[in-house]
């Protein structure tokens, strides 16, 4: 309730919008920018957020990124909170007000669409007043409540499809977001377990999910994770991302997710696996 009075008196005093479904960033002189067109998009952005300081300097680099290149869709992406961490001791994040906040903070300052991942049906509201796109995580991913609560915010949902499950499984969870009012339902790609502590893709879920999703993303960053691999921490293999996002594009994905940071092996999350932030703009140039 707190939170939501602060967004109430943030409507009143910012030209802050709510976003719109299936449209770009709320502001006004981007009201009517539609950036969930055919053009591949690219979600990038810190695994969690770890201060407002780093948010600045993601956020920075991808604005710079698409001034260069041109027209380019890009999507920001941050969580509050990781609730799925390895060890109960691993850092988590600001929490719901606090990391919603900062997120609204980066959105209109630099005028990024935003993505945000909720772990529990009550967040749904809340970061639907702030994000475009609601993601849900792959652990998740069948778990109707949380999907219609997302979905019921009207807000895209993109649905991380599960390391346990196959592409044609994924149908079901598009159904559910459908049929409680989604503004559109993406799908995402992060691999499958292969044995214990290991990841392998099958990239024919990229076509086989197509058929369901508005959109099929490609999650190049954890797809090279090694769950659990690193002693109470998940670990990874940030040398593969690059050819994970190729091979995608030739199985035809429409989007493409990557978590980066200035200095991976001091990240708070998913370090080992993460690009360095000065090393994305190649790989989007890569996919163009």
């Amino acid at each position: 309730m707190i939170f939501r009075l602060k967004m109430l008196s943030l409507r009143k005093t910012t030209n802050w919008q709510a976003p719109l479904p299936g449209l770009g960033y709320g502001c006004p002189e981007h009201k009517n920018a539609i950036f969930f067109g055919m053009k591949p998009i690219f979600i990038a952005g810190p695994c969690v957020i770890e201060s407002a300081e780093l948010l600045q300097t993601v956020a920075g680099e991808l604005v710079r990124i698409r001034q260069t290149l041109g027209d380019v869709e890009l999507i920001f992406k941050a969580s509050f909170d990781k609730a799925n961490r390895t060890s109960l001791k691993s850092f988590r994040g600001p929490g719901l007000e606090r990391g919603l906040q900062m997120l609204s903070d980066i959105r209109e300052q630099y005028h990024l669409p935003i993505t945000t991942d909720v772990h529990e049906s009550y967040q749904a509201e809340a970061a639907g007043e702030v994000v475009d796109v609601l993601q849900i995580p792959a652990f998740l991913c069948r778990q109707t409540d949380l999907l219609v609560a997302a979905s019921r915010s009207g807000r895209t949902v993109n649905v991380k499809k599960a390391q346990f499950l196959s592409g044609e499984d994924m149908q079901y969870a598009v159904e559910k977001c459908r049929e409680a009012g989604a503004g559109e339902v993406w799908l995402s790609e992060r691999g499958n377990s292969f044995g214990y502590n290991n990841l392998v893709v099958d990239f024919r879920n990229i076509p086989v999910m197509k058929q369901w999703a508005d959109r099929v993303i490609m999650d190049c960053t954890h797809s090279v994770q090694r769950p659990g691999g690193g002693g109470g921490k998940t670990s990874g293999d940030r040398r593969y991302v690059p050819a994970m996002a190729l091979a995608a594009k030739a199985f035809g994905a429409q989007g493409y997710f990557f978590e980066v940071h200035p200095d991976p092996e001091k990240a708070l999350s998913d370090g080992p696996n993460m690009l360095y932030l000065k090393d994305l703009e190649n790989v989007i140039k890569s996919l163009l």
